[in-house]
């Protein structure tokens, strides 16, 4: 194959970008735009040894899966990778691409995903699902104003102000500012010379309240003639916010960090099932609120609470997923990275009357085992403990210090959120590698015609294997009390599994001091002179005495 040859080729297959594969004498061509089932004319663009890759020229005979895309720039817009592509089988190619991962980088075997896995959890609409757009502003050739999307993998802005994706009251809001802008000659910036005021318009709603957010982002202190817009935007039904926000940096990040309040209040709110929440211009917030609520509901039951569990969630956001478990938990503790994010998440548990959950400024892969060490220096040696943890980590997936940790707090059971199934296959494997076992599977579609898709997993700490019955003859062996030996992790698994009670190593060392069993120093004294060290309740001593009976190491 060479640069720009044309030729045809029936796709077979699609890639995990959403890209139709096909073959040519055993040369595989990656084809952005075409489908499984297209016989279609293309032209290379890079021709490598053994693949390559070719543009979509014309499609000779059509997929019985293709569809007709709702967003005429479906195409050159590239936000919406499969559009056109029937939603059963956008469905059909996220559960693949998930088990896919699994099975290649995870190394689980099929028949134990075929055992894990539940269907994927898809949309009754697929459209106009998004809360959250951010469209900037340029000028096209003739020098007209402009706002959309970017093109794939460029900074060429392709006009639409009606997205598929998201909320119909965009097109008003900014047909109003392109109208604005010209009557007042207001310019638009300019990434190349880095002149020009106006660069992004961030538009938020609440599909449970109705409340619209228009934040404005320039490159500048203010918008002349601001009033004017506000009162045309004002017209809208349900705005709420309308903020300016600084940004001058010559950069791709769109938000810079000072904000200006121009009319009403510097958020919105919505809600998730019955939980309220504050959303800034600069908040973490899932952009598909319907898909949402059922992502959260299946974490919530796969994270099987009932009322007295201790609970971590890790990249906790603005606290969403923290504030939808502590309806169920007795505690729960949330870790983010993101200070003001945090400040969102006290907020929100204020605004609900959640006392139950606490919130960490820092990394997680810092923050939890710097905890799980302060409380073994603070706790006599003992060990921190979590019934659940829930991770919901960026695309990049989660640490190793920090899934070391996790193991180590050994919680009864891990709920892990993914938007990346590629990290989140790597991370399932070290997991289930130290001590968990994969229990339950399931992709949420949250981004319909996208490529992406939401992965949820329930893993389970694994149960020390079933005892074995032997046969001794007592009189070949001389046992005495302190010959027989259980560690502390038999002696809790036996309480728990016995009682349903937890026990602390710290307990069983103070209740085997009682009865002559010398204990290492560092299990039954505290690291400084004055600290004062919880003692073994009687209720729990006597279930560790019964224990201790059972493997004969008291009489």
């Amino acid at each position: 194959m060479k640069k720009n040859e044309l030729v045809t080729v029936k796709i077979e297959d699609i890639g995990v970008n959403g890209e139709g594969i096909g073959k040519i004498d055993g040369y595989t061509l990656f084809v952005k735009d075409a489908l499984i089932g297209d016989r279609a004319e293309v032209k290379i663009t890079k021709a490598k040894k053994n693949y390559g890759y070719a543009r979509l020229m014309r499609i000779l005979e059509p997929s019985k899966d293709r569809v007709e895309a709702k967003c005429p720039v479906a195409r050159q817009c590239g936000g919406c990778q499969i559009q056109e592509l029937s939603y059963e089988k956008q469905l059909e190619f996220k559960e693949k691409k998930v088990r896919g991962n699994l099975e290649r980088i995870g190394g689980f075997a099929p028949e134990q995903l075929d055992a894990v896995m539940e269907p994927i959890c898809g949309m009754k609409e697929p459209f106009y699902y998004r809360n959250k757009a951010q469209f900037p502003f340029g000028t096209d050739k003739n020098g007209n104003i402009v706002t959309g999307f970017y093109a794939g993998r460029t900074h060429q802005i392709i006009p639409n102000t009606e997205c598929a994706l998201g909320v119909k009251q965009n097109k008003q809001i900014l047909e109003r500012i392109v109208e604005f802008m010209n009557t007042y000659h207001v310019t638009a910036y300019n990434e190349e010379t880095g002149e020009g005021l106006l660069r992004h318009a961030l538009i938020r709603y609440g599909f449970k309240t109705g409340e619209i957010m228009v934040c404005l982002v320039v490159n500048g202190d203010k918008i002349p003639h601001s009033e004017k817009l506000v009162d045309k935007l004002c017209e809208i039904s349900g705005m709420t916010s309308i903020t300016l926000n600084v940004n001058r940096e010559r950069t791709n990040v769109i938000l810079g960090r000072e904000l200006k309040t121009l009319w009403g209040q510097e958020y919105i709110t919505d809600y998730i099932g019955n939980v309220k929440y504050q959303i800034s211009p600069l908040s973490f917030y899932q952009v598909n609120p319907v898909q949402t609520e059922n992502l959260y509901g299946q974490a919530l039951e796969y994270a099987g609470l009932h009322g007295d569990e201790t609970v971590w969630d890790l990249y906790c956001g603005i606290g969403t997923i923290s504030l939808f478990l502590a309806q169920k938990a007795k505690q729960v503790y949330g870790v983010e990275i993101i200070p003001q994010a945090i400040e969102d998440a006290k907020n929100n548990a204020n605004i609900n009357g959640i006392e139950n959950a606490q919130f960490f400024v820092g990394k997680a892969e810092e923050v939890l085992p710097k905890y799980y060490e302060d409380y073994a220096r603070d706790h006599g040696g003992e060990n921190a403990y979590a019934d659940v943890i829930v991770v919901d980590p960026p695309r990049k997936g989660c640490d190793e210090t920090l899934l070391a940790t996790m193991v180590q707090m050994q919680p009864e059971r891990i709920v892990y959120v993914s938007c990346d199934s590629a990290t989140l296959a790597r991370d399932l494997k070290y997991l289930c590698e130290n001590g968990y076992e994969l229990k339950k599977v399931r992709a949420v579609d949250m981004f319909p015609n996208t490529v992406h898709v939401e992965t949820v997993v329930k893993l389970v700490r694994k149960t020390p294997d079933a005892y074995i019955d032997i046969t001794v003859d007592m009189d070949e062996l001389d046992l005495t009390a302190s010959e027989a030996k259980a560690t502390y992790q038999e002696i809790k698994e036996y309480i728990k599994e016995k009682y349903g009670v937890k026990v602390s190593s710290l307990y069983i060392a103070q209740t085997k001091q009682k009865h002559g069993i010398i204990e290492r120093e560092n299990y039954n004294t505290a690291k400084s002179e004055n600290a004062k060290q919880p003692q073994c309740p009687p209720e729990k001593e006597k279930l560790i005495e019964e224990a201790l009976r059972h493997f004969k190491m008291i009489s």
